[in-house]
């Protein structure tokens, strides 16, 4: 007897729920992506790559069981609106990126589960109740230590041990970046460093606060991890390299773009175990019951043609604890 007789023959209860399980399973699922970056940008689509290797590893593959609906940029014109579009596709689940645009998508009454990725500290923000019982239609991927701030500090003074001076792009009123800054204020006595603030609310105004900053000796910048920072990248690493001044940032995505220098999480690895948050909310889990993942790994990555370029050697002990020196 051939297998489709037998399944055919077996009738009654036992086959309807094979039946059921089989149609559910072809159905297209689809998935929402709010992206804190450009269209188009290679970070983007490296960490895009990440999430849809990781989902075709779950047995989700886009344009059989599953599709993408994207939106990009967390500009704060736009976010909300990026988020009531996506809600409206009725997607089945929402993966999105910085603190910005998951709670634009909390404020939406209805809308899908959420797998966050790249926020800093949910709990304080008030994104998840708590870390291990995060409760509500969200959950994710954090980098929850603000005391890894300090660490920039740290190795923007062993990049340029002479720096005595450092001005930090901030937004005074984030409420992530507020933190973040805070644990450098407290870092800076022992380091020897004197701090000051550029605001990133004014964008028309920070060059010029660049340019005087730059006119005493001994300074630096530090970027914080906020989303006007990221917004501005390319034109943050242009200043630093325009007035001279080595400079320190959150994410790779700086230094590949220029930067001397990043430390932080390997925000492509959130994306890929995102993957496996998306997988099992598909599958029926609910996000309240899912924990908060904390980043345990963190990259130091060096760029050594903007350090030459900047006229700094060095130290070999320091290459030497960087993840990826790029030439």
């Amino acid at each position: 007897m051939r297998r489709r007789d037998f399944i055919t023959l077996a009738g009654g209860v036992a086959t309807w729920p094979f039946a059921a399980r089989a149609q559910q399973d072809n159905r297209v699922r689809r998935i929402g992506v709010f992206m804190n970056l450009p269209e188009g940008d290679t970070d983007g689509t490296h960490r895009i790559a990440a999430l849809l290797k990781s989902l075709d590893e779950f047995g989700w593959t886009e344009g059989r069981n599953i599709r993408l609906d994207f939106r990009w940029g967390i500009d704060a014109d736009h976010v909300q609106k990026n988020a009531e579009e996506l809600v409206a596709l009725n997607p089945d689940v929402i993966v999105a990126a910085s603190p910005p645009a998951v709670l634009a998508l909390k404020q939406i009454p209805h809308a899908a589960p959420i797998v966050f990725v790249a926020v800093t500290d949910p709990v304080a923000l008030g994104l998840v109740a708590s870390l291990a019982r995060p409760g509500g239609n969200a959950t994710g991927f954090s980098t929850a230590e603000v005391g890894l701030s300090a660490k920039w500090l740290q190795v923007l003074k062993e990049l340029a041990p002479a720096l005595s001076r450092v001005a930090v792009f901030h937004n005074p009123v984030s409420l992530g970046g507020i933190p973040q800054f805070s644990a450098i204020e407290a870092a800076a006595p022992s380091l020897g460093v004197a701090l000051s603030i550029i605001d990133v609310r004014d964008k028309a105004a920070i060059e010029q606060a660049v340019a005087s900053f730059a006119n005493a000796p001994n300074g630096g910048l530090l970027t914080l991890r906020i989303p006007e920072t990221v917004e501005l990248r390319d034109s943050l690493v242009a200043l630093a390299a325009k007035y001279r001044l080595p400079a320190i940032y959150p994410l790779r995505v700086f230094a590949t773009g220029g930067g001397l220098a990043s430390y932080g999480p390997d925000i492509a690895e959130e994306y890929r175990e995102a993957g496996g948050y998306v997988d099992r909310i598909l599958r029926g889990e609910k996000p309240a019951n899912l924990p908060i993942q904390v980043a345990s790994k963190f990259q130091l990555v060096i760029n050594l043609k903007t350090a030459k370029s900047l006229g700094l050697a060095l130290p070999q002990t320091l290459l030497a604890t960087a993840d990826e020196v790029l030439e």
